[in-house]
């Protein structure tokens, strides 16, 4: 089958890379899903903007914290376009707050939308791309992910990041006979983004998201076949 007929859920769709990458992923495949947590009305822009170039899309609500949830959503999608062959788990917030100052709850709300939201999904379209002997995953990490350095004002993010390239490579190494791919991007300093803007990027400005989304769809395209199991550093060269 080629790329022009496959199909695409990304998760957090309704705004910022999560948008970005759905409306690019657009011009690659036939029908792309858009995911939403709470604005509903965003994400149907996204609809609309994709329908535009004549290709089929929905949005689907679902909180990805809950396992129920997430599985309902690849379900309902499944139900929708018949299939789902490339997943990108772009859903999970940062927050920016010292460590000490963290409650519990939030600790776990992070770890749940970062870590164990992906976790859910790939668990739920993975029986279906075995079955189809092909399949592509990218997950969404952060630049410095490999780097394990301390970050005292994102600790919980930085924790469920490095998790998520953990369980990324597991995947990876467990899927790659079965014709799938599972692997991560890693933006750096974005413009617009919440971390604080730095001068100390080597390329001389801030990322932009159309630099994230093209890394995510040359890993989700034919010509990254025999890649799994990488993450993709988006970030200029800063603090490499």
């Amino acid at each position: 089958m080629p790329m022009s007929e496959k199909i695409v859920l990304v998760t957090g769709s309704s705004k910022g890379i999560g948008r970005d990458i759905a409306l690019r992923l657009t011009g690659l495949c036939s029908s792309v899903a858009v995911h939403y947590m709470s604005n509903r009305k965003a994400a149907e822009k996204v609809v609309d903007r994709i329908k535009e170039q004549k290709k089929l899309s929905a949005c689907f609500q679902a909180d990805l914290t809950k396992e129920k949830e997430a599985v309902s959503l690849i379900r309902n999608v499944e139900e929708k376009f018949g299939r789902i062959d490339i997943l990108v788990n772009n859903f999970g917030p940062i927050l920016v707050k010292p460590w000490e100052k963290v409650m519990s709850y939030e600790w776990e709300l992070v770890l749940r939308a970062n870590l164990l939201s992906a976790l859910y999904c790939m668990k739920a379209v993975l029986p279906g791309m075995r079955k189809r002997e092909w399949g592509r995953i990218v997950n969404l990490g952060y630049s410095r992910v490999e780097q394990l350095v301390a970050f005292s004002t994102i600790t919980p993010y930085a924790v469920a990041k490095t998790g998520l390239l953990i369980l990324t490579r597991s995947v990876a190494a467990a899927e790659a006979s079965a014709g799938i791919t599972v692997n991560m991007v890693s933006p750096g300093l974005m413009k617009g983004g919440i971390l604080p803007e730095s001068k100390d990027i080597p390329r001389g400005r801030l990322g932009k998201f159309k630099d994230v989304s093209r890394a995510v769809l040359f890993l989700a395209s034919e010509e990254a076949d025999f890649i799994t199991g990488t993450n993709l550093v988006v970030a200029g060269g800063w603090k490499i």
